[in-house]
């Protein structure tokens, strides 16, 4: 089922829904049952799974030269999806990225998903890989997530990279980020909220938003897109902090503000375990704020871990 259906499908009722990421290379998808398991009783209708671009490392030659070589630290993304939906029965919502990959290969990525039955897709531009300082796209690839929703669209009217007759028409329901904060990248708000307008007008049919801190934030952005024309769901993404690192690492990587009362409460703990107990009443205290205001949804990013968002999603489902 798509995701905006099972929204409609909820009438009003907010829903919970995480992210997971793959396991690395090597690791067992027993790994990602045991992250989900504990939060099945929430009764998720989807699961998101993000998707990694290649990183590289360099290995030393007979001659003493360096050779670049690409590795993929988390693959599995589309197999993961498949057997959450084999053992689950809920929907996996696969990320899609520029970065890293081709036309080719994503048109082959989309195909597989068709095949398997996946309705969902989210569509992403992607970080830059860590060698990089900026975003370097695929020569044979997309350089922004416009371009990729594009081939998403195209394929949804059976229109395939290679084939001047039209073929099969996929059915994906396409998602697409939103930052209430601004993308980093992005001059201002108001260019931001342009081209995600431009998305929508496209054919994205809901949004997910970055994570913020200051609900305040997300209502703003709200009522932004809302004024701006953008009418589809927007989906508000959190995530509890749970390190003192956290309080630094996650403004620098993500580009989002802490409010200060969270920052305060963050520079009286003595450590990670005192942080986590702020964090997760702070994400409490958001995520019964958002839902009482009637959000369509409360998606935890949960990087794999799901004792935080247990915690959580105790108090509100």
């Amino acid at each position: 089922m798509k995701v905006t259906e099972h929204i409609k499908k909820a009438k009003g009722k907010t829903l919970f829904s995480f992210e997971i990421l793959p396991p690395v290379k090597g690791e067992s998808v027993q790994n990602i049952f045991d992250a989900i398991d504990p939060l099945m009783e929430f009764k998720p209708p989807f699961i998101d799974v993000t998707y990694h671009r290649e990183e590289y490392v360099y290995k030393k030659r007979e001659n003493g030269l360096l050779e670049k070589v690409s590795t993929r630290k988390r693959p599995g993304t589309v197999g993961i999806c498949a057997a959450i939906i084999n053992k689950y029965g809920v929907d996996a919502v696969p990320h899609i990225i520029c970065g890293g990959f081709s036309k080719e290969e994503t048109e082959n990525a989309l195909i597989d998903l068709d095949f398997l039955g996946i309705d969902n897709v989210l569509v992403l531009r992607g970080d830059a890989i860590r060698s990089e300082g900026r975003f370097e796209a695929d020569p044979q690839g997309h350089s922004y997530a416009s371009e990729l929703l594009g081939q998403v669209l195209d394929l949804n009217n059976g229109e395939y990279l290679h084939e001047e007759v039209k073929r099969n028409k996929t059915n994906f329901c396409i998602g697409v980020a939103g930052y209430p904060e601004k993308h980093f990248e992005a001059p201002s708000l108001k260019s931001d909220l342009k081209y995600l307008k431009m998305k929508v007008d496209m054919g994205a049919d809901y949004i997910v938003t970055q994570m913020f801190f200051d609900n305040q934030k997300y209502f703003d952005f709200v009522d932004k897109c809302r004024a701006n024309g953008i009418d589809v769901p927007i989906i508000p993404g959190l995530k509890p902090i749970t390190t003192l690192k956290q309080m630094n690492v996650l403004p620098s990587i993500f580009h989002v503000d802490l409010p200060d009362d969270l920052v305060d409460a963050l520079e009286g703990c003595k450590d990670n375990k005192a942080a986590r107990e702020v964090g997760v009443e702070w994400a409490i205290q958001q995520s019964k704020e958002l839902k009482e205001a009637g959000v369509p949804c409360l998606h935890y990013y949960t990087m794999s871990k799901s004792s935080v968002t247990k915690r959580i999603a105790e108090t509100l489902f």
